[in-house]
């Protein structure tokens, strides 16, 4: 039997302290978001960061929190039940961080009789801290409590035409009554050895304004790449100019070397050339969340209208859009026949 795992990124289960420090525990603690030695990864984590961080992180979370939960996690279960809704196969939500764990949307489908299961994770790049953390959990879930089952994983679909219609028409709806200025696409940052370390060719990826552009079996896994082909595909397919939109990269943790240019510094720097309007997209996320929601929609915002902007919109994620839930039943059902 046949069934789906839908997996987003995760949340704590309330805004208070309490809840989000283990949630920043797990998640800090994963060696594909910070790729130190578990010694030093354990020291500036649980040494450092989770006895200063959690009360700053809460007072954001509280800032974006809506009465039915994480805005991450309610939308999500949107997403899944509507996907739900248009297939006739089971279809379990499960959260990389927090709850529902993966072990738990496994059990779940296992319970159910499935024995192959599609995995979506919810990512349209791939990422070593997103799409490959969840593979890799996914699969040794797998081999230690259900080895008669099998998992395929959805490779990022940044490319796949299904998404990038759907998420080309949901900007254009947002930007119909808005006379902007200038579209910034902003992606969530990685630190730079991040890019290396996921080049199977162990040498294309120079990050130098060229490599992205030169065709190699490294852009299956270049973060960098998959970025600016989604940012190419919509402006091409919207014919926005090339003078009217540009990409930077946010969320930075610590003092490392990270894509550029940083999101904070763009919008400063648009505000200060005269950009007065300004919309800005997030399309490493499928579903709005903190770093869309507080950072992007109200830092951002706050530090472009005060350097001189006039109105500053934040383009939401395609969340429950129904043109992206047929894309995700779409590849489901070209699955489910193969």
């Amino acid at each position: 039997m046949k069934g789906v795992l839908l997996v987003n990124l995760g949340s704590p289960k309330s805004p208070e302290p309490k809840d989000v420090k283990p949630y920043l525990g797990e998640f800090l603690m994963d060696k594909r978001v910070i790729d130190m030695p578990y010694l030093f990864r354990a020291l500036l984590v649980k040494g450092i960061i989770l006895n200063t961080r959690p009360k700053k992180s809460a007072a954001a979370y509280k800032k974006i929190w809506w009465d039915e939960g994480s805005p991450l996690v309610v939308l999500s279960q949107r997403t899944h039940t509507k996907v739900e809704q248009k297939t006739d196969i089971p279809v379990v939500l499960a959260m990389r961080y927090g709850e529902p764990s993966i072990k738990q949307g496994l059990d779940q489908l296992y319970k159910q009789g499935v024995t192959d299961v599609f995995m979506i994770p919810l990512y349209p790049q791939f990422a070593m801290a997103t799409t490959e953390t969840i593979t890799v959990l996914a699969e040794e879930l797998r081999a230690k409590h259900f080895p008669k089952m099998t998992i395929e994983s959805l490779p990022a679909f940044y490319n796949k035409k299904e998404y990038v219609n759907a998420l080309s028409n949901s900007i254009k709806s947002q930007l119909q009554d808005f006379n902007y200025d200038h579209l910034l696409f902003s992606y969530h940052g990685v630190p730079e050895r991040h890019i290396k370390k996921s080049d199977i060719t162990k040498g294309h990826c120079q990050i130098d304004g060229s490599c992205c552009n030169t065709p190699s079996p490294a852009h299956d896994f270049c973060y960098r790449h998959q970025c600016y082909m989604t940012t190419k595909q919509v402006v091409e397919t919207l014919g926005i100019p090339s003078d009217k939109y540009s990409v930077s990269f946010q969320s930075r943790l610590g003092r490392d070397k990270w894509l550029d240019p940083a999101t904070d510094m763009t919008v400063n720097q648009l505000a200060e050339r005269g950009v007065k309007n300004l919309a800005v997209v997030t399309p490493a996320f499928v579903a709005d969340c903190l770093e869309t929601l507080e950072e992007i929609g109200m830092e951002a915002k706050e530090e472009f209208l005060h350097r001189g902007g006039t109105e500053f919109r934040t383009i939401p994620c395609l969340n429950d859009n129904d043109q992206w839930i047929d894309a995700l039943v779409t590849w489901i059902n070209e699955w489910k026949t193969k």
